[in-house]
Protein backbone atom coordinates (compact mmCIF):
# COMPACT_ATOMS: atom_id res chain seq x y z
CA UNK A 1 0.00 0.00 0.00
CA UNK A 2 1.26 3.55 -0.85
CA UNK A 3 0.38 6.22 1.20
CA UNK A 4 0.74 9.92 0.57
CA UNK A 5 1.30 12.77 3.37
CA UNK A 6 1.91 16.72 2.56
CA UNK A 7 5.14 17.83 4.30
CA UNK A 8 6.74 21.32 4.72
CA UNK A 9 10.34 19.78 3.65
CA UNK A 10 12.44 17.25 2.37
CA UNK A 11 13.46 15.24 5.35
CA UNK A 12 11.41 12.36 4.77
CA UNK A 13 9.75 10.47 7.35
CA UNK A 14 10.90 12.97 10.31
CA UNK A 15 9.45 15.95 8.32
CA UNK A 16 6.49 18.40 9.64
CA UNK A 17 3.24 17.61 8.14
CA UNK A 18 1.64 20.51 6.00
CA UNK A 19 -1.90 21.42 6.96
CA UNK A 20 -2.89 21.54 3.81
CA UNK A 21 -2.54 18.88 0.92
CA UNK A 22 -2.98 21.38 -2.17
CA UNK A 23 -0.85 23.89 -0.75
CA UNK A 24 2.00 21.58 0.34
CA UNK A 25 5.48 22.25 -0.61
CA UNK A 26 6.66 18.37 -0.92
CA UNK A 27 4.41 15.07 -0.77
CA UNK A 28 5.94 12.01 1.04
CA UNK A 29 4.92 8.76 -0.49
CA UNK A 30 5.51 5.98 1.95
CA UNK A 31 5.30 2.39 0.73
CA UNK A 32 3.84 0.22 3.37
CA UNK A 33 5.46 -3.14 1.57
CA UNK A 34 9.27 -2.06 0.95
CA UNK A 35 8.87 0.73 3.85
CA UNK A 36 10.56 3.18 1.36
CA UNK A 37 10.22 6.52 0.49
CA UNK A 38 9.60 9.14 -2.63
CA UNK A 39 9.89 12.43 -1.94
CA UNK A 40 8.13 14.60 -4.68
CA UNK A 41 8.15 18.85 -5.42
CA UNK A 42 4.68 20.01 -5.48
CA UNK A 43 4.35 22.39 -8.51
CA UNK A 44 0.68 22.87 -7.90
CA UNK A 45 1.23 24.54 -4.42
CA UNK A 46 0.34 28.04 -5.21
CA UNK A 47 -2.88 27.03 -7.16
CA UNK A 48 -6.06 29.30 -6.44
CA UNK A 49 -8.38 28.37 -3.65
CA UNK A 50 -11.02 25.79 -5.13
CA UNK A 51 -8.32 25.13 -8.47
CA UNK A 52 -6.48 22.16 -6.80
CA UNK A 53 -5.06 19.28 -9.01
CA UNK A 54 -4.89 16.63 -6.37
CA UNK A 55 -3.80 13.76 -8.43
CA UNK A 56 -1.45 15.44 -11.09
CA UNK A 57 1.54 14.85 -8.90
CA UNK A 58 1.05 11.56 -7.62
CA UNK A 59 -1.34 10.12 -9.79
CA UNK A 60 1.72 7.94 -11.54
CA UNK A 61 3.02 6.60 -8.09
CA UNK A 62 -0.01 4.29 -7.45
CA UNK A 63 -1.29 6.01 -4.17
CA UNK A 64 -3.62 4.34 -2.47
CA UNK A 65 -4.21 6.45 0.93
CA UNK A 66 -4.10 10.40 1.46
CA UNK A 67 -3.28 11.67 4.97
CA UNK A 68 -3.87 15.06 4.87
CA UNK A 69 -5.06 17.62 7.76
CA UNK A 70 -7.41 19.56 5.64
CA UNK A 71 -8.83 19.13 1.82
CA UNK A 72 -11.62 20.63 0.30
CA UNK A 73 -14.73 18.44 -0.71
CA UNK A 74 -14.04 18.59 -4.70
CA UNK A 75 -10.42 17.26 -3.99
CA UNK A 76 -11.58 14.28 -1.77
CA UNK A 77 -14.84 13.51 -4.60
CA UNK A 78 -11.57 13.50 -7.24
CA UNK A 79 -9.76 11.53 -5.26
CA UNK A 80 -12.03 8.41 -4.11
CA UNK A 81 -13.15 8.68 -7.82
CA UNK A 82 -9.90 7.97 -8.54
CA UNK A 83 -10.05 4.50 -5.99
CA UNK A 84 -7.76 6.93 -3.47
CA UNK A 85 -9.16 7.45 0.47
CA UNK A 86 -8.55 10.30 2.23
CA UNK A 87 -7.73 10.50 6.15
CA UNK A 88 -7.64 13.36 8.45
CA UNK A 89 -4.20 12.99 9.93
CA UNK A 90 -2.38 12.99 13.24
CA UNK A 91 0.77 14.06 14.49
CA UNK A 92 3.69 15.90 14.06
CA UNK A 93 5.71 14.05 11.45
CA UNK A 94 5.23 11.84 8.99
CA UNK A 95 6.08 8.57 10.63
CA UNK A 96 3.59 9.83 13.57
CA UNK A 97 0.72 10.41 10.98
CA UNK A 98 1.69 6.75 9.17
CA UNK A 99 2.14 4.89 12.87
CA UNK A 100 -1.19 6.57 13.57
CA UNK A 101 -2.63 4.89 10.51
CA UNK A 102 -1.48 1.84 10.75
CA UNK A 103 -2.86 1.44 14.25
CA UNK A 104 -6.26 2.51 13.03
CA UNK A 105 -6.41 5.86 14.60
CA UNK A 106 -7.52 8.11 11.80
CA UNK A 107 -10.97 9.01 10.29
CA UNK A 108 -11.31 8.72 6.78
CA UNK A 109 -12.14 12.17 5.21
CA UNK A 110 -15.65 12.25 3.29
CA UNK A 111 -17.14 15.00 1.68
CA UNK A 112 -19.39 15.58 4.72
CA UNK A 113 -16.30 16.13 6.65
CA UNK A 114 -14.19 17.84 4.17
CA UNK A 115 -13.09 21.80 4.57
CA UNK A 116 -15.28 24.25 2.80
CA UNK A 117 -12.40 26.77 2.96
CA UNK A 118 -8.75 27.10 3.80
CA UNK A 119 -9.18 28.61 7.24
CA UNK A 120 -10.80 25.12 8.43
CA UNK A 121 -7.75 23.45 9.86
Amino acid sequence: MKICLPTKGKKGLTEIVYGHFGGAPYFIIYDTDSKSIKIIKNDNSHHNHGMCQPLSAIEKYDVDIILTSGMGARAVQILNQGGIKVFKLNGNTAAEAIKKFEDNELIELTLDSACSDHGCY
